[in-house]
């Protein structure tokens, strides 16, 4: 018996080290985007359209890379989250913990911005629609975001890092930091500001075992921030 016990334990470990080697590839994929984020603020050169159309072809990548890892190891889809069983109330629970968490997060970017941490005077060009087919564009931008970053930053991340530490909470903490980090172009406050709005996405999916709720939440503060602020200023 205790034969069978070790081989056991030598499955679990093999699996681990697979599932390790697999997400640094992955991290190792989204690194430079992240990195770049920091200088978004200098780039600010680049047009919104280049800077859209690669967020969404860099998204859309990573998200059929995740769908190759799950067909590859046998893994259903709902591993990541994407089951609607409850879609309808998980829309409707996103919807309404998007508001305290909107005023909530933008308190204490205040509360940090008035505490001596870091943040753009303005957003860069880059990140800013001016043009009609440019809002049409950032439209598809945040929906394509808030589908695919969950599925890549709740739903696969906290899936592999869990199996890793062998803890959510250790999961959500370290998929919620490596989120924090694509936003460098938001300062140190942003990134702290969106650390902690991704671990309450990543607490919202694993209290309700689905992405929609939080999907629900990061369209609509993506949607304010891209499209609905940017519009309110702009002139014809």
């Amino acid at each position: 018996m205790k034969e069978f016990g070790d081989a056991g334990q030598v499955v679990v470990e093999n699996v681990r080290t697979e599932q390790l080697r697999e997400i640094l590839v992955f991290l190792l994929l989204i690194a430079p985007s992240t990195g770049l984020s920091f200088f978004a603020i200098r780039l600010g050169s680049l047009s919104f359209c280049l800077t859209a159309v690669a967020t969404i072809l860099r998204d859309l990548g990573l998200v059929s890379l995740i769908v190759f890892f799950l067909w590859r190891n046998r893994e259903p889809i709902g591993q990541v989250g994407w089951t609607f069983a409850r879609a309808w109330q998980d829309a409707a629970l996103g919807a309404v913990l998007f508001v305290p968490m909107f005023f909530g997060a933008g308190s204490l970017e205040e509360m940090l911005k008035a505490s001596g941490f870091s943040s753009p005077a303005t957003p860069p060009r880059s990140l800013t629609p001016g043009s009609p087919a440019e809002f049409l564009l950032a439209g598809v931008l945040v929906v394509v975001v808030a589908i695919a970053e969950e599925i890549i930053f709740r739903g696969y991340l906290i899936l592999r890092l869990q199996a890793i530490t062998r803890s959510r909470v250790a999961a959500a903490l370290l998929s919620s930091i490596i989120f924090s980090l694509g936003h460098g172009y938001e300062g140190t406050s942003g990134v702290i500001t969106v650390g902690l709005m991704g671990l309450l996405f990543a607490l919202v999916y694993l209290s309700r075992k689905s992405l929609m709720a939080p999907i629900v939440m990061h369209f609509l503060q993506d949607f304010i921030g891209i499209v609905l602020i940017p519009l309110t200023k702009h002139r014809p």
